[in-house]
């Protein structure tokens, strides 16, 4: 995989322009954007910096995290609560993701997205109010295991770490088998539009957009 050195704001500003230049892909008038990565990659803090480019070109963002569409406590940790597999495939809700974020932002939807739905640290529901994107918004969604679900991205961004520097920043050491199947499942660095190793969080580097040059 050929990379080349970038900072993050350049990466934010060449996204933001991209982005602004897309038509939706499913008719909806909104786009949506994702920036994958695990928890130890700056998913948020990048998800953030694209947002802000976007409004500077005028663009309406909502910034979701999937944090906020985590299940109850008592189906997360039906097995435990370091079950590698339950982390992967049972923690994140992706029917609520779909119900309440990406279906409203269909052709015909309402525009009204719910920015999360479950605070995992009192383990109940937010009740947090719905935002409502205007056509030609655009979403950004950040967070793990974000990519293999059929969700409608016009642009998926993944942050990748080295399996070395993964293990090095991860807390949590239990949930590594999960994103070494996530690696073997879905393979996000083939799969997404845009790759960028965050080994070092001061000095990135990416994959250009792909069909297009470094660079351009």
């Amino acid at each position: 995989m050929r990379v080349e050195a970038i900072t993050w704001e350049r990466l934010s500003d060449a996204l933001a322009g991209h982005v602004d230049g897309l038509e939706p892909g499913d008719g909806g008038g909104r786009l949506k954007i994702a920036v994958d990565g695990p928890p130890a990659a700056p998913t948020g803090e990048t998800a953030e910096r694209i947002a802000e480019a976007l409004r500077l070109l005028g663009r309406s963002v909502l910034v979701v995290s999937t944090e906020g569409f985590l299940r109850p406590a008592s189906l997360r940790f039906e097995y435990g609560k370091q079950d590698p597999d339950s982390y992967y495939g049972g923690w994140y809700d992706t029917g609520a993701l779909w119900r309440e974020v990406f279906g409203p932002l269909e052709a015909g939807g309402s525009g009204r997205v719910l920015p999360d739905l479950w605070d995992p640290v009192r383990d109940r529901a937010t009740r947090s109010p719905y935002v409502e994107l205007p056509p030609g918004g655009v979403l950004v969604v950040h967070g793990p295991f974000l990519l293999g679900h059929w969700f409608p991205f016009d642009l998926t961004v993944h942050l990748r770490l080295s399996p070395g520097a993964l293990a090095r920043r991860t807390e949590e050491s239990w949930t590594l088998p999960a994103f070494a199947r996530y690696e073997n499942e879905v393979g996000p660095s083939d799969t997404a539009d845009v790759v960028v190793r965050a080994d070092d969080p001061r000095h990135p580097a990416w994959t250009g957009l792909k069909g297009r040059g470094l660079g351009e």
